[in-house]
């Protein structure tokens, strides 16, 4: 996902958190600056980290105002230290401080979630596994939680329901077997489709071998109990490894030399990064 895509399907989403945020007016704002006027505020960087979401950052003063003006001096990726002053905006008075607080929310989560991904990316650097994240997203957030892994150096793993097969337990448990989901997968679906299929014991990876999966997830399994299981595979399909991957445990899967690793924690546990507007004044 780049950020051309984010921001085709941004709009809408960013005017509902804004409505959210001013059901009527900005009472404060209003109250203190009851008519236009020019103003400037800085972009304080106040912790290390990978920033993202800068254009939502940005969109949301322009749909405030479409004269807000930005000079930022870093981009969706950077790396960002404690203190540094990463841009200024200028505009409306009133506009910058009803945006203020939508505005940082949004990098503050998507940057939040772009550095926990980065410090995950680094611990399987030198392997050939490469990072995911899943559905675990925060509601109405995906879009913004998904271009933030992204920009953490990490891939994405199926956008939605609509957009791959992922044969997960009880869709499993449905259709009575293994055997019978990846058949009527097969039938139902386009050929262009991968088939995947969530497995919990060795005769599971058997299972979903035999009935022709193309990845094959290894949910919960033990350390010992994966190694088997990729033996078993011997790379007639693609390997995923999932199930309570963190930032503590991510390197200690390294060695096992699955195709992909896949973590809700990415986006439902990274905490925030913390950012700030400073200095607002007229001009």
């Amino acid at each position: 996902m780049n950020n051309i895509t984010m921001l085709m399907n941004a709009d809408e989403l960013i005017m509902s958190a804004l409505r959210e945020d001013i059901t009527s007016e900005d009472v404060t704002t209003n109250a203190v600056m009851p008519v236009y006027k020019k103003g400037q505020v800085d972009l304080i960087c106040k912790e290390d980290g990978i920033l993202a979401g800068l254009e939502v950052f940005k969109r949301v003063f322009t749909l405030l105002d479409s004269e807000t003006e930005f000079e930022m001096t870093v981009s969706d990726g950077d790396s960002v230290k404690k203190g540094d002053k990463l841009g200024t905006i200028t505009g409306d008075i009133r506009v910058l401080l009803s945006g203020e607080r939508t505005a940082l929310n949004y990098l503050q989560r998507m940057s939040g979630i772009a550095t926990y991904t980065n410090s995950i990316v680094k611990l399987l650097e030198g392997t050939k596994t490469k990072l995911l994240d899943t559905r675990k997203t925060t509601p109405n957030m995906r879009i913004f939680e998904k271009y933030a892994v992204k920009a953490g150096g990490a891939c994405n793993h199926r956008y939605n329901l609509s957009d791959g097969i992922l044969l997960k337990d009880n869709h499993i448990g449905a259709a009575g077997s293994i055997t019978n989901a990846v058949r009527m997968a097969k039938e139902y679906a386009p050929f262009v489709r991968k088939i995947e299929v969530e497995t919990e014991t060795l005769d599971q990876v058997k299972e979903a071998v035999e009935a022709g999966a193309d990845i094959i997830m290894l949910d919960n399994m033990t350390h010992e109990m994966m190694k088997e299981a990729i033996a078993l595979i011997d790379g007639r399909a693609e390997t995923e490894c999932s199930g309570n991957v963190t930032k503590e445990n991510a390197a200690s899967l390294a060695d096992l030399g699955v195709d992909y690793i896949s973590s809700g924690a990415l986006t439902h546990s990274a905490p925030i990064m913390d950012l700030s507007l400073k200095n607002l004044h007229a001009i």
